[in-house]
C-alpha cells in the first residue's frame, strides 16, 4: 500500500493548494459557486482518501471542513472574512496533519480539537437556523436534505460504475464486502452493457448493480462505503418499505407518498485544463516524501507551505516526483529510437570496417553528437517548471502579513508561465518569500499615511518573471516609502562598517542593505527588522550562480531584480587559457571578443585600467594577475580580451588565448571542495583535466579586494562610471 498511500499524500497537497487558492479568491458577500464546489471537492477527495488509509483523525477534521463548506456552496450561511480565514487556518492545520502523517509521526491534537470546535461554532451561529446535515458528502441539494435516521427498511442501492473504474484502483467486489458489515446484502448485477466476447475489453467496467441492505445503518454510513468512488459513478440511494408494506401498489411517480430518492450523481472534475492534466505523467526523482503542484503546462513542483496565522510560511516536504506532460515524454521517447538508430550504423560500420568508410564513420559520429545533444535538451525541459509554482504560496503570505500589518496590499503575479530548473525554482522559495515579507513590512505603509502622502491607500506589490538570454529575471516592485539613504548611511557608520565622513556612490549605499546584522526598521518584529535574512537572501541567490539588485526612490518605492541561471546542470561555454589553465566563461556572459589597441586603453589612479569600446568605456582585468600566475606583468596591446556582462555590469578579461566552445557539466566546488570567490564551479575536460567556471561578479569583488585601498576605489570608481556609460 505504500505506493499508493503516497500518492495520496502528493494528490492531498495538492488539493490543500487548490483550496487555499480558492479561499483566497473568495468575495465576501458574492462568493464564486464555482469556486466553492472546488474547495468542496478538494476536501471531499482528502477526507475519502484519509478514511480509505484509515487516517480517521484527518477524515473526522475534513468532515468538519466539509460541513461548513456544504453550507457556504449551498448559500444557506453568508461567506464572510471570518469563514474564510477559519477555513484559511484548517487548511494550515489539515496540512500539518498530512506532514505528520507522511513522517510518520503525530500532529498536535489540541490544535485540531480547537479547530473543529470553532467550525461547528461558526456553522450554529450561520444565518440558516435549520439544523446542518450529518452528511456533508452531499454532491446535489437533494442529498444535503436526505433522511438521516436508519431507513426502517433499509435501502436500496443502484450502483453504476463508470467504464474507467477498474483504472482507478477500485474493485466493486471491496465496496460490496464492506457494505455487508453493516447489514444483510443481496446483490442484482445488470450485464445489458456487457459487449460480444470479441469487443470485451478486460480494462473495463460494463455491469452496474442494483444492492438491497438490510438492516438499522443510517444513510451516511451507506454513503461513507461509496464516497472513495462517488466521481467515478452514478449512486442512487433510496429507503426500502417497511415490513407488511411489500403488497401495497407503488405510489405514482410524484405523489406525496412516493418514496424520495436521494440521488448523488457525481460530475466528474473537468477544469480548463483537464485534457492537459489528463496527459501527465508522472515521473519519480527519489524516494523522499512530496508535496505537489499543478499547473498548466502539466509539470508539477512540491506544494508550497501556507503561511500560517503571522504570514509565517510552513516549510515544505522535500519533493519527490514531478508531473510531467506527455508531449515531453514523447519527444524523449523518439530521441531515444534516432539513438537507437545511430548505434546500430556504428555497430554495422565497425563490424567491416575498411578506410574507405572512413567518410560514413565521420558522418556517423557527428549525427550521435546531435542525437546526443538533442536527448540532453529534452531530458532537461522534463526538468523545466513553470514559476508559478513559487507564486502559489506568496498570495497567502500577503493575505496574513496584511492583516496582521494593518495594510492594504493588491498583489500583481506577472509571467507565472516561465520555466526554469526545478532545483533552482525550489531554491528560489525562500529568498523570493522574504523579499515579499520586507515589502510588505519596511515599504508598503498604513493606509493613513499613504493617505496623507497622496497614495491611493491600497499599496501594489508587482512580481513579474521572464526570460533574458540564458537567464531567468525576477522583478519584485513596490509603491511603497523606498529606502533612506541617509537613514542606512547612518546606520552602517553607527554599526563601524564606514567611517565619519565616507562617502559611497548611491548603488553601494543600497547594497549596504545586504550586509549581515544592518537593518532599517526602527525596532524589531517577529515579520523583520533584525538585520537577519537580507544578507542570507543575497547569499542563497549567488549560490545558485545569480545575483540581486536593489533601487530605491524614497517615497516612490523599491525595486528588487533576481537574475538567476535556467539550469544549474549544464551550460554553454567559451574555453580560454590563462598561463598554463584553461578556464571557462558561460556563453550568455560573453558580449564579445576582440584584439586590445593601445590606443584605445588608458589608466585610472596609476593601475586601474580602462578600455574604450564602443560608446563608453570598460574597466579591464588582467587574468594573470588576478590568478598570480607567472609573468603578471607586461603589456596589453595586442593581447586577447573578452568582453563579458554579468547583471547589467560589462568588464574586459585579458586572457591568453581563446580555445574552443562547448557544453560542460557543472559540478559543485562547494560540495566537492570548499567555495571559491570568482568562480561559479569546475567540469571535466574531455582529456580528464579540471577546468574552473568563471563568476564574473566574483571576480570584480576579488579583483577590488586584491587592490590596494586607492586602486580598489579607482577599480570602483571605473566600474560605476562604466556601467553609467552603459544604462545612458
Amino acid at each position: 500500500m505504500g505506493q499508493f498511500l503516497q500518492t495520496f499524500f502528493e494528490e492531498s497537497f495538492e488539493g490543500l493548494q487548490e483550496m487555499e487558492a480558492g479561499l483566497l479568491a473568495l468575495d465576501s458577500g458574492d462568493p464564486d459557486t464555482e469556486t466553492l464546489h472546488t474547495i468542496f471537492r478538494a476536501a471531499h477527495s482528502i477526507k475519502g482518501g484519509a478514511g480509505t488509509f484509515g487516517l480517521q483523525a484527518l477524515a473526522g477534521f475534513t468532515h468538519h471542513m466539509e460541513t461548513l463548506l456544504d453550507r457556504l456552496r449551498e448559500g444557506r450561511q453568508a461567506v464572510t472574512p471570518e469563514a474564510v480565514n477559519l477555513l484559511l487556518e484548517s487548511v494550515d492545520c489539515l496540512r500539518g496533519m498530512l506532514e505528520a502523517a507522511q513522517d510518520g509521526g503525530e500532529a498536535d491534537p489540541e490544535q485540531a480539537v480547537a479547530l473543529e470546535k470553532r467550525l461547528a461554532a461558526l456553522v450554529a451561529e450561520g444565518n440558516d437556523p435549520s439544523p446542518v446535515p450529518d452528511a456533508p458528502e452531499s454532491e446535489e441539494s437533494q442529498a444535503s436534505q436526505a433522511v438521516d435516521s436508519p431507513a426502517p427498511g433499509g435501502w436500496r442501492i443502484g450502483f453504476r460504475p463508470e467504464p474507467h473504474l477498474f483504472m482507478t484502483g477500485n474493485d466493486p467486489l471491496r465496496l460490496v464486502e464492506e457494505l455487508a458489515e453493516l447489514g444483510e446484502v443481496t446483490a442484482e448485477c445488470d450485464s445489458g452493457q456487457l459487449p460480444a466476447f470479441g469487443d470485451l475489453d478486460p480494462e473495463q467496467c460494463h455491469l452496474s448493480w442494483t444492492l438491497t441492505l438490510q438492516g438499522g445503518a443510517d444513510e451516511d454510513a451507506v454513503r461513507e462505503v461509496f464516497e472513495w468512488v462517488e466521481d467515478d459513478c452514478e449512486l442512487t440511494i433510496s429507503p426500502l418499505a417497511p415490513e407488511g408494506a411489500e403488497d401495497e401498489p407503488p405510489a405514482a411517480e410524484g405523489s406525496p407518498d412516493a418514496p424520495e430518492e436521494s440521488t448523488a450523481a457525481a460530475a466528474p472534475d473537468v477544469d480548463d485544463e483537464g485534457d492537459e492534466a489528463a496527459d501527465a505523467a508522472v515521473v519519480s526523482e527519489a524516494p523522499a516524501p512530496s508535496s505537489a503542484g499543478h499547473g498548466d503546462n502539466g509539470n508539477q513542483p512540491p506544494a508550497p507551505g501556507a503561511g500560517g496565522g503571522n504570514g509565517q510560511p510552513r516549510k515544505p516536504a522535500a519533493a519527490s516526483s514531478i508531473r510531467v506532460n506527455t508531449d515531453k515524454i514523447d519527444a524523449l521517447i523518439d530521441m531515444v529510437g534516432e539513438l537507437v538508430i545511430t548505434q546500430s550504423m556504428l555497430n554495422q560500420l565497425g563490424e567491416d570496417f575498411s578506410e574507405d568508410k572512413l567518410e560514413q564513420l565521420r558522418d556517423g559520429l557527428g549525427q550521435l553528437e546531435r542525437n546526443t545533444r538533442e536527448l540532453q535538451e529534452n531530458v532537461m525541459r522534463i526538468r523545466m517548471v513553470p514559476i508559478s509554482f513559487a507564486y502559489a504560496r506568496l498570495p497567502r503570505i500577503v493575505h496574513d502579513l496584511s492583516d496582521k500589518l494593518g495594510k492594504q496590499v493588491e498583489l500583481k503575479l506577472e509571467g507565472e508561465q516561465t520555466e526554469l530548473d526545478k532545483t533552482v525554482m525550489e531554491k528560489l522559495i525562500d529568498p523570493l518569500v522574504h523579499l515579499v515579507r520586507n515589502s510588505l513590512d519596511h515599504g508598503i505603509e498604513p493606509p493613513a499615511q499613504r493617505r496623507e502622502l497622496g497614495k491611493p491607500e491600497t499599496g501594489t506589490l508587482e512580481i513579474e518573471a521572464y526570460h533574458k538570454g540564458g537567464y531567468i529575471v525576477i522583478e519584485i516592485n513596490d509603491d511603497g516609502a523606498g529606502i533612506s539613504r541617509d537613514k542606512l548611511l547612518a546606520k552602517a557608520r553607527a554599526a563601524g562598517l564606514l567611517q565619519a565622513g565616507e562617502e559611497l556612490p548611491d548603488e553601494q549605499v543600497l547594497d549596504l542593505i545586504f550586509h549581515p546584522g544592518l537593518s532599517t526598521a526602527e525596532e524589531a518584529t517577529d515579520v523583520s527588522g533584525r538585520g537577519v535574512g537580507m544578507d542570507v537572501v543575497k547569499r542563497n541567490i549567488r549560490q545558485l550562480g545569480g545575483n540581486i539588485n536593489l533601487r530605491s526612490q524614497p517615497g516612490e518605492g523599491t525595486q528588487l531584480t533576481i537574475h538567476l541561471p535556467l539550469t544549474l546542470s549544464i551550460l554553454d561555454g567559451q574555453l580560454f587559457r590563462v598561463g598554463g589553465q584553461v578556464y571557462i566563461v558561460p556563453l550568455v556572459s560573453i558580449i564579445e571578443s576582440l584584439q586590445i589597441q593601445r590606443e584605445k586603453l588608458s589608466r585610472v589612479a596609476g593601475k586601474a585600467e580602462l578600455y574604450h569600446w564602443r560608446e563608453g568605456h570598460l574597466p579591464v582585468l588582467r587574468l594573470r594577475e588576478l590568478f598570480n600566475e607567472p609573468d603578471p606583468g607586461g603589456e596589453l596591446a595586442n593581447g586577447l580580451m573578452v568582453v563579458v556582462e554579468d547583471d547589467d555590469r560589462r568588464v574586459g578579461l585579458h586572457v591568453d588565448e581563446l580555445l574552443g566552445q562547448q557544453q560542460v557539466v557543472i559540478k559543485s566546488l562547494e560540495a566537492n571542495y570548499q567555495r571559491v570567490t570568482g568562480f561559479a564551479g569546475a567540469t571535466i575536460l574531455g582529456d580528464g583535466t579540471v577546468a574552473l567556471i568563471l563568476d564574473i561578479a566574483g571576480l570584480v569583488d576579488l579583483a577590488q579586494a586584491q587592490r590596494k585601498p586607492a586602486d580598489a576605489a579607482a577599480m570602483r570608481v571605473a566600474t560605476e562610471e562604466a556601467h553609467g556609460e552603459q544604462t545612458q
